[in-house]
């Protein structure tokens, strides 16, 4: 095996683009590892730590691409390579050239579309602010998809928007759907009466989809980033959002989604609820109930809980917890009894590999004290991933978290990574697998055919030892994705997957699993 590098000064191309290249090109007949990237700090520790580092490398910069790869000379070459990125680079350009006109500079797109009153920033975070203030200074709201922005560029940003009138969700914000257009990671959802604003971007694509199916629409939904309602922030574009939607015409219900905010910024929110003359529904995922409720808005228990009280709300019934399932008791019995029937004695472990961070949490949350789960996301410090000895215990992962996206792309637009843990991490003692498959704008082609080809894998491996495993699933997605909810369903079922309606049913029966495992069958 040898180690050779390509440098093409000034040739710049988007990082989600050369992760896919990568991959790619990994594929070629002799090719051990590749890395194709822009010459940045992180991608040089990267090639580093891959061990492509070559001595063409010394002198790059961020404004040079590379590839450095490491092959078999006998069964390829550099010139091979180089001619398999460009034809695969050809692919890209022509499919963009295909597409709508996608103007170099907000100067430039401005001209070309001088009625656009949002813009969404996707740029490195370094040089994310200056292209959001000359957003702002152009009276233009901003979805800023970039991350890596430090918080006191966040914090002058949003309150230069707040000055102005404006919205600035982000940094590091996924999902929104305003006036009827989803941008970045969301779903096709009807038009309707219920206003959204989410700090989660899956916990928002839960909600929405969810009210989707039960008949519902969205009017706005607004998404603020993650760090929002930290103290540091002040849950400047929460509150901006639910004034919006308070004085929105076409709004007549508020549906409020992120983890449980730092106190001074609950309280801030708890005051313009209580004022508020439209009903307001509130997920503080595993936040304080009581607090919520006393406020006068309703507080909810799970994600698709939300969407259900919003329903129940909007159309003037009853608002109760859902605690339960979709199906009859008799059935998802018969469920729990299959699905244990084919287990071991001593296949006791749970492998929760989640695309989606707060459909992680929650279900984390819904499992309570009851199981001691390990995470990259854990509940407390002591559950850290790091922690967990052998590989041995409960494991709920959030794929899409940083540690799992350097230099390779989100696993909602590429699953390979949760490929890859299903290889990793499911064993002979794993009992079962629960697993979220979320469809829509941005996200993969056909989420549920990739685990449908790792649930196939992992059974033919499991199989040669004698032993079954139990997957669990939820899809969040719509009838109108082009991914199309029944379609991935059926797939997924053809396989065996126990497919629940929701992600907080998921965890339910895989509770229900493990409470039957512990009593013996």
């Amino acid at each position: 095996m040898i180690i050779q590098t390509i440098v093409k000064k000034n040739a710049y191309y988007d990082s989600v683009t050369l992760m896919l290249l990568s991959r790619e090109l990994k594929k070629l007949e002799g090719v051990e590892e590749i890395l194709v990237g822009m010459g940045t700090d992180l991608n040089i520790e990267l090639v580093q730590n891959l061990g492509l580092f070559s001595g063409e490398l010394e002198s790059i910069t961020s404004n040079d691409l590379f590839i450095s790869a490491k092959f078999d000379e006998t069964r390829t070459n550099l010139e091979a390579i180089e001619a398999a990125f460009v034809e695969q680079l050809n692919k890209t350009d022509q499919k963009e050239a295909d597409d709508d006109y996608q103007p170099p500079t907000l100067k430039s797109a401005l001209q070309y579309l001088p009625d656009a009153n949002m813009v969404v920033v996707s740029v490195p975070g370094q040089s994310a602010a200056d292209v959001v203030d000359e957003a702002l200074d152009n009276d233009l709201h901003v979805m800023l998809f970039s991350d890596n922005v430090s918080v006191e560029d966040e914090l002058r940003l949003k309150q230069k928007a707040v000055n102005k009138g404006l919205l600035v969700m982000g940094p590091d914000c996924g999902t929104a759907i305003i006036n009827g257009a989803p941008l970045c990671f969301a779903n096709a959802v009807r038009r309707g009466r219920i206003g959204v604003v989410g700090a989660s971007g899956t916990g928002t694509q839960e909600v929405t989809v969810q009210i989707h199916q039960m008949g519902g629409g969205l009017s706005q939904v607004i998404g603020t980033g993650g760090r929002d309602l930290k103290e540091e922030i002040g849950g400047l574009m929460m509150i901006q959002g639910f004034q919006a939607l308070i004085d929105d015409p076409e709004t007549d219900l508020i549906v409020l989604i992120s983890k449980p905010p730092a106190a001074s910024v609950a309280e801030k929110i708890y005051r313009i609820a209580r004022q508020s003359a439209k009903p307001v529904v509130i997920d503080f995922i595993g936040g304080d109930r009581a607090a919520i409720e006393a406020v006068g808005a309703i507080a909810c228990i799970s994600l698709e809980d939300a969407a259900r009280k919003a329903m129940a709300k909007l159309n003037g019934q009853k608002v109760a917890d859902f605690v339960g399932f979709s199906l009859p008791e008799a059935e998802i019995e018969q469920i729990v009894d299959k699905a244990v029937a084919t287990l071991k004695p001593d296949q006791t472990e749970l492998r929760a590999l989640f695309t989606g961070g707060t459909l992680a949490d929650e279900a984390m949350k819904l499992l309570g004290g009851r199981y001691a789960i390990y995470s990259n996301i854990p509940l407390s410090p002591e559950m850290a991933i790091e922690n967990m000895p052998d590989q041995k215990g409960h494991l709920c992962l959030d794929l899409g978290e940083d540690r799992f996206t350097r230099g390779r792309p989100h696993p909602m637009i590429d699953p390979q990574t949760r490929t890859e843990f299903f290889r990793s991490h499911v064993d002979e003692q794993t009992a079962v697998i629960l697993v979220d498959v979320v469809l829509g704008f941005g996200s993969h082609a056909d989420p549920a055919g990739a685990v449908v080809d790792s649930v196939r894998e992992v059974r033919k491996r499991l199989g040669k030892v004698g032993r079954e495993v139990v997957v669990v699933a939820s899809v969040c997605g719509t009838d109108l994705d082009s991914q199309n909810l029944e379609r991935s369903v059926r797939a997924l079922e053809s396989e065996g997957v126990i497919v629940m309606p929701s992600n907080a049913q998921a965890v339910r029966l895989t509770d229900r699993v493990f409470q039957r495992l512990e009593k013996g069958n």
